[in-house]
């Protein structure tokens, strides 16, 4: 009986076979989903993969046949684009050889080859079964594609202006000039319509000739841009030559060169030059919405990301303070501009309009930076976690915010040399070279908080994701619906104590977002639509001369407009996604 006892007390109990299935069945599963080599079936595994090595063979010869079009795409356009600045600066130091006329007639033939792959884009490629699978929910936004349309119906009014003025002096002008502007209005008409139309397309026939056509028009815009800086620098001297012609001939009489009607000359003229800094800023956006393109070409989203949540309408929600405040910055801005261009239009402006100008700049300048440090720290309070998803548009803004920042950046730098360098006791210099310093540390501030808020999670987007994540998770680690709907209460609750803590720091980032909007827009229209008080006040031009200053400055300031106006559309972004 005790050997009996102790065997029975050693040997374990054996499980009814129910228990034994039950037992047995988590096994099987766990083996299953672990991929272990104690199922014993060769088969299946072998022909797994089969699949995945010639599914990755295909995905590899993609790959490659992607990477080979878009090298073959970027080569042609930088060829493009070094043999159109091989006119342009040919032109530049060489009239005689090439002239204005030749560089039109080049940028003529790239609109023609342009404008016939546009049109067929459009009504070719886009139209063929399966041609446009994916779009695009980040390319494009709204004040993207209405900057778009609103600088391309500024340049071709730009454009009627200049023939007009051409047919008013027609007598000393060739006829061949008036087709250039003609053409490029078209252009213009036709490539905003597709470009409005198209621009969050993920193309999947014609890859390698979409590329093409996209960086060929790509191309096409930067040296129209570069032709536009040049005239930029060029125009005023053109007004100046114009105008001891008139003086000339009312004095003598003996000028041929005769406009057919004074009142509508001036009207031609003046709305050339108040209109001309927009054919810049049309460009650029043009080349970042084209290479957008490029970049979408050939690329397949997933189905979740094709189902881009609803972006909310922009509302204050109560925001108050900073919309105050941008709005008297906007008001005092708009002021100072006007007293500035009423100045302006005389003989010479006088030294305190500088200094008001300037003082404006002073005063507001470091507001704009403490705002944007505020912001930077409080993003780096919240709860909010960082969007690591690949975004070619996201990653284009960013390098688009800091490549157009170098304009007024290097300007600002140029300037505090050369005030150092001369006189820095006189009151205009010192109140230039703090607007200096002040621009660049802005500049600064502001970069960080606008790519530190593109690449939070929108709040809109980060609840349904996180829920999605525990509707996946649960029922794989419970079957249970009880327990189900117990972690979807939970997650409930937690996104409303979120929302409850997170509502100070996103009523702060709003009123922060819209402080610097209205700020921008500001410091956005004074280069834009008047005359440029880096070149008017006379000091770096006298320290570095003045073929060198005016190439700087007509460098820098298209590329601080086209700052400001990106930063806006970057801080719209950051106000809805708070």
């Amino acid at each position: 009986m005790p050997a009996q006892a102790s065997a029975s007390a050693e040997a374990p109990p054996m499980p009814s076979p129910e228990v034994q299935k039950a037992e047995a069945a988590p096994d099987k599963e766990s083996q299953v989903d672990k991929g272990t080599e104690e199922t014993g079936a060769a088969a299946p595994p072998q022909q797994k993969s089969w699949l995945v090595r010639h599914f990755s063979l295909l995905l590899r010869r993609d790959r490659q046949a992607q990477k080979a079009g878009q090298l073959f795409s970027g080569l042609l356009a930088l060829n493009v684009v070094f043999l159109g600045g091989a006119f342009i600066c040919s032109m530049i130091f060489n009239k005689v050889a090439i002239t204005l006329g030749d560089v039109w007639i080049l940028l003529a033939v790239l609109k023609v080859l342009s404008l016939l792959w546009l049109l067929y884009y459009a009504a070719g490629t886009t139209r063929r079964p399966h041609a446009v699978l994916y779009r695009d929910p980040h390319a494009g936004p709204i004040w993207v594609r209405g900057s778009l349309v609103l600088f391309g119906s500024c340049t071709v009014c730009l454009n009627a202006f200049r023939v007009g003025y051409d047919i008013s002096h027609i007598d000393c002008k060739s006829q061949l000039e008036l087709v250039f502007p003609v053409i490029e209005m078209v252009f213009i008409s036709i490539q905003t319509w597709v470009l409005w139309k198209h621009c969050k397309d993920c193309v999947q026939v014609q890859t390698n000739f979409t590329r093409c056509g996209l960086m060929l028009t790509l191309a096409t815009n930067l040296l129209l841009w570069v032709l536009a800086v040049i005239n930029d620098s060029m125009h005023r001297e053109i007004e100046a030559e114009l105008s001891d012609l008139m003086e000339k001939f009312s004095g003598q009489g003996n000028n041929t060169c005769l406009c057919l009607n004074a009142t509508v000359c001036g009207v031609f003229r003046k709305g050339y030059l108040m209109l001309y800094p927009f054919s810049t800023e049309y460009c650029l956006i043009c080349c970042t919405v084209l290479f957008v393109m490029w970049k979408n070409v050939g690329r397949r989203l997933a189905h979740h990301t094709g189902a881009h949540p609803s972006t909310p309408s922009f509302h204050l929600h109560g925001v108050i303070l900073g919309p105050l405040l941008g709005l008297l910055t906007l008001v005092a801005g708009v002021c100072v501009f006007v007293l500035f261009q009423i100045e302006a239009s005389g003989p010479a402006i006088a030294p305190q309009y500088f200094n008001l100008y300037y003082a404006f700049c002073v005063a507001v300048l470091p507001a704009m930076s403490l705002a944007c440090l505020a912001g930077t720290a409080i993003h780096g309070l919240e709860e909010r976690e960082l969007d690591t998803l690949k975004n070619p548009t996201r990653s284009l803004d960013v390098v688009l915010l800091m490549g157009a920042a170098l304009g007024q950046m290097g300007i600002g730098y140029f300037s505090i040399v050369a005030i150092v360098a001369t006189r820095p006791h006189e009151l205009l210099n010192r109140l230039i070279l703090a607007y200096s310093l002040l621009l660049i540390l802005q500049h600064i501030a502001q970069n960080l908080f606008i790519i530190e808020g593109l690449h939070r999670r929108p709040l809109w987007e980060a609840a349904p994701q996180s829920s999605s994540r525990k509707q996946e998770a649960e029922p794989a680690r419970r079957g249970s619906l009880l327990e189900l709907g117990q972690g979807l209460r939970r997650a409930s609750r937690a996104y409303i104590h979120s929302y409850s803590h997170l509502n100070w720091k996103r009523r702060a980032l709003k009123e922060i977002s819209l402080f610097l909007i209205l700020c921008n827009i500001t410091l956005w229209m004074m280069p834009a639509f008047g005359i440029h008080p880096e070149f008017e006040n006379g000091l770096e031009k006298d320290f570095y001369g003045y073929q060198t200053w005016f190439a700087i400055v007509n460098f820098g300031l298209p590329l601080g407009v086209f700052y400001r106006m990106h930063s806006v559309g970057g801080l719209v972004e950051v106000y809805l996604g708070a």
